[in-house]
Order: structure tokens, then C-alpha cells, then sequence
């Protein structure tokens, strides 16, 4: 599977000292305009953490098959996928606990980052290691503590953004991060390169170093705040049938949309590197990506709160229908085109990814909110994955009914919040 795949993943890390006389770096009020400097602190880490995801893709599947888990090399991305989307609401569900008692998300944020920091330097022994035949289990199951690690913080950190921004402006702000996810992931075939030339010991090494420059940029960007009672309190919401319903659309459209965004990055690149007959996958990829961060900028401006909906709706809608045309020809100009829409089109999901999943639930459950629609990511991806080993490829035609599926799916997720409350 390649490195496109992997790059839909936003993480936060800020160091964080001892608790006392409860102060913490937390925004305990909502701000009343966007605090540039802490959103590029963010994005700063979340660039780093790219890096280190693209450097897990890289090497993951080359070391598992060179101590001869060649099998599970294919298989472990799927488990990992399913995995996160059971662990991320869950560890959301607790990260709001956690807000509500000590008024800040920091203390899961920093135990996620420091395992995930810790693996980093440990795998990076042991692939210089020759482990005997009896231990070789020991590196799938470090990978994917490393998985759990980062998923540890994935939807915590996201939820922060909540403080940088008011709500009516979450989009604009979330702008920024989609814009630097975008473009580092779009790096990733010349990434490939330099990693493969300096080995995985040192790659990993550079992940952890990357963690830790990211962290220290974040830091220097934070003011320093109290925690005071207007802390969010824990929700008690009772589990009837209407709450389960409205606590699984976020987790439905976070599946649609993964649907939709893995079928983009799997079948148009393909389509047009076909039509093209000569430019590589993974350089049709990044140049996806890099549209769709690119046209973030304008796109910003053009929302609100009110209207995530809309954008996020309008964005699978065009994906949907840019995969069904596909179908239709291979002349270059023909794909050159259609990919030119959809990546258009995946920018403004990327500009309304967050701001949507935080919209789904209430304020003072922002961590369960992330985590149910990055769960509903992860079931999309362990799905793509799946096709992609039992088929091999995934034809335009099976494609495009796939996204048609997934586009119906979320269009009534969000027709059906739209039309339920809390």
C-alpha cells in the first residue's frame, strides 16, 4: 500500500511540567479570535509527526519481511486499522475525563508522545539487532504499540484546536494544519528516497528528534494559563437509543469520508498514470495532496461554523462523482481534469475535517467527538487495505460504487444530525 495512505493522521504533543498550584497550558475560555501563533506551533508539531508517520510507513512492511513475517507485513496494517477504531473513541471518551478533572487533556497527551517517542528509539536498536528466531516476535508487536501510542493523543491533541480558535472560525484555523499535513504528506516519495539511503535505525532516530523539535516549537508558542471552574464538567448523558444513534453519525461520517479520500488517493492516480503511460503513482499522489493543501487557503474563507456541513457534504459529493466519470474515458486531458476537481475537492474536506467532527458533539465531549470519527477513518482504511490484498487493485467501476456508497452514508449522517439535537 503506498505512503498516501498513511497521511491523514493530525497529532499534538506539548511537554508539560508536574501539575502544581493548577497550572497548566491549557485555554480554559473560549478565545475571541484565532491565536495564530499557537495554530503554526501546532502545525510546526504536526509536521514533525508526519515526518514520523511517513518514516513508520516506509520501513514497516521492509522489516517485517526481512525477519520473515512477510505474510503479516501485508495483514498488520488492516489489524492496525480495526484497532484504531475501537481505541480511538474509547481513549477520546477518557481524554474528556481527564479535561473534566484536572482541566487539561495534556497529562494522556504526554504519556501517548513519550511511548511513541520511547519505541522510536528502542526500534531503532533493534533493527540493528539479530534477534534470535524465538524473538522475532517482539518487533509486530512493538509496531504496533507504537500505533496505539500515537493513537493515544491523535483525537486529545485535535481537540485542543477548540481552545486556539472561536467556533465561528474553527475552519479558518484548521485551514492552516490541512494546508502543512497536505504538503508534508505530498513529500513523501522524495522522503522515501533520503530514507532509504540513511537506513531505519537512523530514520527512526530522526522520527524521535523530529517529536522532540516539534514538542519544543509548540511550547515556545504557548502562553501560560490557569485553570480556573469554567473548566468543561463530564458529561452524564444517559445511553438511550437517540443518543447512541447521534454518538455513532460522527463515527458513520468519518467512515464515509475515509472511504471516499483512500478510493481518491488508490484508484485516480492509477487512472491518470495509465492515461499518461509514463509518470509514477506515487508522484500523481503527492501532487493530489498538494492541490488539495494549496486550496485550502482560498477555500478558509469561505466558511463558518454553520456551514462545515455543507463544505464537508460538497467535498465528498464532487470526490464521489469525480471517481464515477473515471469510469468514463482515459484520455490524458480528460484525467488531468477530473483529478484537478477532486483534489480541489479534497480540500475542502480537509478544511472541514476537524471543525465537523468537533460540531458532532457537544463542547465538553470534543475528545469522544474526534475519537469516533477517527475511528470511523480507521475502519475505512482497514477496509481499502483489505480490498487492495484480496483484489490487487480496486477496478474505476468498483471504485466509483464503493464512493457512491460511502457519499450516501454520510449525506444521511449529516442530514440526520442536522435534523437531531442533543
Amino acid at each position: 500500500m503506498s505512503q498516501p495512505f498513511l497521511v491523514l493522521v493530525l497529532v499534538l504533543y506539548k511537554p508539560m511540567n508536574v501539575v502544581t498550584d493548577a497550572q497548566t497550558n491549557s485555554f480554559p475560555n473560549t478565545p475571541t479570535k484565532i491565536l495564530w501563533q499557537q495554530v503554526w506551533g501546532l502545525a510546526a508539531l504536526l509536521a514533525a509527526i508526519t515526518f514520523s508517520w511517513i518514516a513508520y510507513g516506509f520501513y514497516q512492511p521492509k522489516i517485517l519481511a526481512r525477519i520473515g513475517f512477510v505474510d503479516l507485513a501485508i495483514w498488520l496494517g488492516i489489524f492496525q486499522g480495526l484497532l484504531g477504531a475501537i481505541v480511538e473513541p474509547v481513549v477520546g471518551w477518557f481524554s474528556d475525563r481527564i479535561l473534566g478533572r484536572l482541566g487539561s487533556r495534556l497529562p494522556q497527551v504526554v504519556v501517548g508522545v513519550t511511548l511513541a517517542g520511547l519505541i522510536f528509539v528502542i526500534a531503532s536498536w533493534l533493527v540493528e539487532m539479530q534477534l534470535a528466531e524465538e524473538m522475532r516476535w517482539i518487533i509486530p508487536v512493538m509496531m504496533t504499540m507504537w500505533v496505539i501510542a500515537m493513537i493515544i493523543f491523535r483525537g486529545p491533541a485535535i481537540a485542543l484546536l477548540q481552545g486556539f480558535a472561536p467556533t465561528s472560525k474553527l475552519p479558518q484555523a484548521n485551514a492552516i494544519l490541512a494546508l502543512v499535513l497536505a504538503i508534508t504528506s505530498a513529500t513523501s516519495p522524495i522522503l522515501g528516497l533520503i530514507l532509504k539511503q540513511i537506513g531505519a535505525s537512523l530514520t527512526f532516530i530522526l522520527g524521535a528528534i523530529a517529536l522532540l523539535i516539534g514538542s519544543v516549537l509548540l511550547w515556545a508558542s504557548m502562553p501560560r494559563h490557569l485553570v480556573t471552574a469554567t473548566s468543561p464538567e463530564v458529561s452524564t448523558t444517559k445511553l438511550t437509543t437517540k443518543s447512541l444513534v447521534m454518538y455513532a453519525l460522527p463515527f458513520v461520517v468519518g467512515l464515509g469520508s475515509g472511504l471516499e479520500i483512500n478510493l481518491l488517493l488508490h484508484i485516480l492516480p492509477r487512472h491518470l498514470s495509465q492515461a499518461l503511460g509514463s509518470l509514477s503513482v506515487e508522484y500523481i499522489q503527492s501532487a493530489i495532496l498538494l492541490i488539495a493543501g494549496l486550496a485550502t487557503l482560498p477555500l478558509r474563507s469561505l466558511f463558518r461554523s454553520h456551514k462545515v456541513t455543507f463544505g464537508m457534504g460538497l467535498g465528498l459529493a464532487v470526490i464521489a462523482g469525480c471517481l464515477t466519470l473515471a469510469v468514463f474515458s482515459q484520455n490524458p486531458v480528460y484525467s488531468i481534469l477530473v483529478c484537478a476537481i477532486a483534489s480541489m475537492a479534497l480540500g475542502f474536506v480537509l478544511t472541514n475535517t476537524i471543525p465537523l467532527a468537533l460540531a458532532m458533539v457537544p463542547s465538553n465531549q470534543a475528545g469522544f467527538g474526534t475519537g469516533l470519527y477517527f475511528g470511523g477513518n480507521g475502519m475505512a482504511t482497514a477496509a481499502i487495505a483489505a480490498l487492495v490484498v484480496t483484489q490487487g487493485e480496486i477496478s474505476p467501476i468498483n471504485g466509483s460504487l464503493l464512493s457512491l456508497f460511502a457519499m450516501a452514508i454520510t449525506l444521511i449522517s449529516l442530514w440526520k444530525k442536522a435534523q437531531t439535537s442533543y
